[in-house]
């Protein structure tokens, strides 16, 4: 199968009141048409700036080194008038927040057909017919009758809906969703969570998940990526990294994660320390300080990525050791 996406040695600075911040260190994975991964950490470790860095939407100032590379075509290159044929066409991109990314301004069928107009030069009247395609395709119920409302007409799982619908105008290769749910109560984000595995099984595109909800990436995508201060720290097929925690830090998501049957009163795990701001990242293992098993070779240098097993790397020297 062709390669769809290849992120190699990806590095992000930003400039910051305190300096320049290493935002994103030595990211690298690959996709194919088809494929499902994950991006997986608390909040503030890296993985919304990557599917950023990905789709050229960084913050104004922001310096990229390495290579992302679309179907062989190296993206970090490109001038912003050709990101933007890349963006909403080749790369669709569902966000977080549903009521952000619409615009109360315009209706719904206004917006999805945005997209069309621009990228596939469909007339009004033609964008409109397939924006309601695409709202029957997503299942948004009173497809018809919602095209010409505004978005606070609409509840959050059915604006999350008409975003995916946006995100999948123009057919997309790759369709990038950044927490989808966070949103929604438990019951709409099954729906939404189903909903996009349908979509990406039928089309055949390749998704890449961000989430920091464990059980979301068990059930969803296939290849997992557990990032923290910026980099990956453990990568692999989904069922091994669940199978082997080897990391420290994965092994502190897993057992913080709530668990039905619990005693009441029962305290859940946690991990001491918080994630460090961008400008405090440490010079090696960004997990170091808040690590039960840190040694002084740890903050020497960011660890390589040693193999746990087929797929499977993770970035610490202390691995086999817990």
């Amino acid at each position: 199968m062709s390669e769809l996406l290849a992120v190699s040695d990806l590095r992000v600075t930003l400039q910051t009141a305190r300096g320049p911040a290493a935002a994103l260190r030595e990211i690298a994975f690959s996709m194919a048409r088809g494929d499902t991964v994950g991006l997986i950490g608390e909040s503030g470790c890296g993985k919304s700036m990557t599917a950023l860095a990905l789709m050229g939407l960084l913050p104004e100032g922001a310096r990229v080194d390495g290579s992302i590379r679309l179907h062989g075509e190296e993206l970090t290159a490109l001038p912003e008038s050709a990101l933007c044929r890349v963006r909403g066409n080749r790369i669709g991109m569902v966000f977080q927040e549903p009521m952000t990314a619409l615009n109360p301004l315009h209706t719904i069928g206004r917006q999805i057909g945005e997209s069309l107009r621009l990228h596939k030069g469909l007339s009004g009247a033609a964008a409109r017919a397939q924006a309601l395609r695409l709202l029957e395709r997503v299942q948004l119920p009173q497809a018809a009758q919602r095209l010409d409302a505004y978005p606070h007409q609409l509840s959050g799982g059915q604006r999350q809906r008409v975003v995916i619908a946006i995100a999948l105008a123009c057919g997309p290769d790759l369709l990038v969703a950044d927490e989808p749910t966070t949103a929604l109560d438990v019951t709409i984000q099954r729906e939404v969570l189903d909903l996009i595995r349908e979509l990406v099984r039928e089309d055949g595109m390749g998704l890449l998940l961000i989430s920091h909800d464990l059980g979301v990436m068990a059930d969803t995508v296939a290849r997992l990526l557990v990032m923290y201060g910026g980099t990956v720290v453990e990568s692999g097929p989904t069922a091994a990294v669940f199978g082997r925690l080897a990391h420290p830090y994965s092994r502190g998501l897993f057992a913080a994660r709530p668990r039905i049957g619990l005693p009441r009163g029962t305290r859940l795990a946690t991990i001491p320390g918080r994630v460090p701001e961008l400008a405090d990242l440490p010079r090696g293992c960004p997990f170091a300080d808040r690590c039960a098993l840190v040694v002084d070779a740890c903050r020497a240098a960011l660890p390589e990525p040693d193999e746990v097993g087929p797929g499977h790397a993770v970035r610490c020297i202390r691995w086999k050791d817990a």
